[in-house]
């Protein structure tokens, strides 16, 4: 649906329709909950409903009475397109707004020219952080990309609604410059996980190192702490990137990296704790702090890998609500013989507990070897 968008569209004074396949998710923002965690959104969300200028719907009818039609989908959106097609109109302006592979927008500009469509085509990438969507839609300048300087100038009208910069980009350049920020960001990770790797085979404290060389010194400031670098946009970003050209090495490697920071570190533990007699607590299965998104979390691998080598291993997030199996953090601690920081909630820098714990996002302060 877009949710974050939406209100803050409709916030804005215009009117605005929030179309979702999920007719659950519907039913709980027409009651005025938020369906996910975004700190700021519950309360415009009531605003905007009372209001009258934010509605929801599961009828896709609605998308062909829009001048305006934004697509946010998780992931690859190219089998999705060809069903919308046949329900938009002439005249209309079509955002795509999710993470795409490149050349996307010039894949759905065919698929509308080829329905015999007279549309206006975008492609202005969404920017924002999980947890800062009610702020950063406000204040981060928007990418605008269009073929046409029609189209151009639509899309720009539409989101200085929000912010009034713009920076208009052609539509290839918009798809690389979206998966080049979430590529980064992920190489960066990858950095970082290997640094702490090699610290602490080392017997060195990764974290103590990174803030002694960040200190005063700009050109190592964007060093980011290990941890698991995860959810839906980076690893897939970086993916897409290899795909798209074959030199982009970092891409896999990011990837590999990222994804075997769970193993090294169930290797360390087997190390020095006898695994098989011990229950082991986890803290945090959302991919990052502050969410309650546990796509493509590295919780997951790593409870996967420890359910295969501990007595038992319970879980926790104060945040996560659509996993059964998560049990209070009071539980885990008290149960628990070791305790494993996957997930860097703020709740979990100030444990009360004499337990072990393994913390390589460095989230308790004291230290990340393990």
């Amino acid at each position: 649906m877009g949710l974050p968008l939406a209100i803050a569209l409709a916030s804005r004074g215009v009117a605005v329709t929030g179309y979702d396949i999920s007719r659950p998710a519907v039913a709980c923002v027409e009651a005025g909950a938020m369906p996910f965690h975004e700190p700021q959104a519950a309360d415009l969300l009531r605003r905007v409903l009372t209001a009258g200028t934010l509605t929801v719907t599961a009828d896709a009818a609605a998308i062909g009475s829009a001048e305006h039609v934004v697509i946010v989908v998780d992931g690859p959106v190219e089998s999705r397109l060809a069903g919308w097609a046949g329900l938009l109109r002439d005249g209309q302006l079509v955002v795509l707004r999710s993470t795409v592979r490149p050349g996307q927008t010039a894949r759905l500009e065919k698929l509308c020219a080829d329905a015999g469509l007279d549309v206006d085509v975008a492609y202005c990438p969404e920017r924002i952080a999980e947890g800062l969507a009610m702020t950063e839609l406000f204040e981060l300048p928007q990418l605008v990309a269009s073929r046409t300087q029609r189209g151009q100038d639509r899309a720009a009208r539409l989101f200085r609604l929000l912010t009034p910069v713009v920076v208009a980009m052609s539509p290839e350049e918009a798809e690389l410059a979206k998966l080049f920020a979430n590529a980064w960001r992920y190489v960066g990770f990858a950095t970082a996980n290997q640094f702490y790797a090699v610290a602490n085979d080392l017997g060195l404290d990764y974290e103590r190192i990174r803030q002694g060389l960040a200190l005063g010194y700009e050109r190592a400031a964007g060093l980011p702490r290990a941890g698991f670098a995860a959810g839906p946009c980076l690893p897939m970003s970086a993916r897409w990137l290899a795909e798209a050209h074959q030199g982009f090495s970092l891409g896999p490697a990011a990837v590999e990296a990222n994804e075997g920071v769970a193993d090294y570190l169930v290797t360390r533990l087997e190390q020095r704790y006898d695994l098989g007699a011990m229950c082991v607590g986890i803290l945090g299965m959302a991919f990052k702090a502050g969410s309650d998104d546990t796509r493509l979390s590295l919780s997951y691998r790593l409870k996967r890998l420890l359910v295969q080598r501990a007595a038992t291993v319970l879980c926790t997030d104060p945040l996560v609500r659509g996993d059964p199996g998560l049990l209070p953090l009071q539980d885990v601690l008290d149960r628990a013989d070791l305790l494993v920081v996957a997930t860097p909630h703020p709740e979990y820098q100030s444990l009360a507990t004499g337990k072990p714990i393994a913390d390589i996002w460095g989230v308790t302060g004291e230290g990340v070897r393990t």
